[in-house]
C-alpha cells in the first residue's frame, strides 16, 4: 500500500510544471514570513518595518531590473503608485495586526482576500460574482467567525483581527488594479515603482501614527535583508510563473500559504484552539470553492452529426 501511495505521490509532483513547483516553494516561503513579521516587531515599528522591507525589495530589483526603467512612462508610474499604496495598506495593517494576534491567525485571515476579490468586482465594476465564488465567500466568513474564537456567545473580533480583516480587503483590491493594468504596462518596471512607493508610503505613515525610528539591531538588519530579498523573490516569481499557469491553477497553490504559515506557527510553539484551527480550514476551503467553476453541460450530438 505504501509503494503505491509512493508511486501515486511521484506522478502527482512529476506531472507538475516547473513553474508550479516553483510557485509551491514560494508558497512555503511566503508562509514563513508571518512568523518572521511576528518575530521582528519585538524590534521595530510595523510601518518603519514595511518601509525599509520593501526598500530592500526594491534594491534587489534595481540591481537586476535598472536597464529597462529607461522606457519608464507616466502611466506606469500612475500605474506602480496605484498599486504601491494598496500594497502598503495591505502589508502595513498586516503588521499592525500582527501586535496582538498569532501569525498563524494573521494568515488565516489574510487569505480572505480570495473570496473578497469578487465581492469588489462587484460593488466597483458591477460583475456579478457565480455561484462557487458566493459558496466560497459564505464557508470563509463562517470559517472568520470561528478562528477568532469567541468566549462566548456574542460574536466579538479582536482589534487585531479587525485591522487584518482590512488588510485582506487591501490586498484584493490590489489583486484588482493589477489585473485592470495587465497588458497595458511592462511588468519589471511597474514592479519596482509599486514596491519603491509602497516603502516610501509606509514611511511616510509613520508620522501620523507617532511611530519613531527603532535602535539599531544586528538581528533586525539581518531580518530585514532576508525579507527584502524573499518579497522580491516572490514577486518576481509569481508574475514569472503566472505567464503559463491558469490563476485558477495559482490560487489552488496559493491557498496552501496560510497552512504553511500554520504549521510552521505550530513548530514555533502556537497553539490555536480546535474550532479556530477548523475556522482556518473553512477559509482555505472557501479560498479554493471561490475559484472554481461550474462547467456547463454541452448538448449530445445526435446520430446525424446535429445538436438535438
Amino acid at each position: 500500500m505504501s509503494a503505491i501511495k509512493t508511486s501515486l505521490f511521484s506522478r502527482l509532483f512529476f506531472r507538475m510544471k516547473i513553474q508550479e513547483v516553483v510557485l509551491l516553494f514560494i508558497t512555503v516561503v511566503w508562509g514563513c514570513t508571518f512568523l518572521v513579521v511576528h518575530y521582528a516587531l519585538q524590534f521595530t515599528g510595523p510601518f518603519f518595518f514595511v518601509g525599509v522591507r520593501f526598500g530592500m525589495a526594491t534594491l534587489v530589483l534595481l540591481l537586476f531590473s535598472l536597464p529597462v526603467l529607461r522606457g519608464l512612462t507616466w502611466y506606469e508610474v500612475k500605474a506602480g503608485c496605484f498599486v504601491g499604496i494598496a500594497i502598503m495598506l495591505g502589508y502595513g495593517l498586516q503588521t499592525v495586526g500582527l501586535q496582538t494576534i498569532s501569525s498563524s491567525k494573521s494568515a488565516f485571515i489574510t487569505a480572505m482576500y480570495v473570496p473578497i476579490v469578487p465581492l469588489l468586482q462587484w460593488i466597483f465594476l458591477r460583475r456579478p460574482p457565480g455561484i462557487m465564488s458566493m459558496i466560497g465567500v459564505l464557508l470563509a466568513f463562517i470559517g472568520l467567525v470561528l478562528l477568532a474564537g469567541p468566549d462566548d456567545s456574542s460574536l466579538v473580533f479582536s482589534t487585531g483581527e479587525i485591522i487584518t480583516l482590512f488588510s485582506a480587503l487591501a490586498i484584493a483590491a490590489e489583486i484588482i488594479l493589477i489585473s485592470a493594468y495587465a497588458g497595458k504596462v511592462n511588468v519589471r518596471r511597474v514592479t519596482i515603482i509599486q514596491l519603491a512607493s509602497a516603502s516610501i508610503l509606509a514611511f511616510f505613515m509613520m508620522i501620523p501614527t507617532g511611530e519613531s525610528v527603532p535602535a539599531f539591531s544586528g538581528t533586525l538588519l539581518i531580518i530585514v535583508l532576508g525579507l527584502g530579498i524573499a518579497t522580491a523573490l516572490i514577486q518576481v516569481t509569481m508574475n514569472w510563473a503566472q505567464k503559463s499557469i491558469s490563476p485558477t491553477r495559482a490560487t489552488l497553490i496559493y491557498a496552501g500559504e496560510p497552512v504553511w504559515a500554520g504549521i510552521i506557527g505550530r513548530m514555533a510553539g502556537e497553539i490555536l484552539p480546535a474550532i479556530a484551527l477548523f475556522g482556518g480550514a473553512l477559509i482555505v476551503m472557501g479560498v479554493i470553492v471561490s475559484e472554481l467553476r461550474l462547467k456547463r453541460k454541452k448538448p449530445a450530438a445526435s446520430s446525424d452529426g446535429y445538436a438535438g
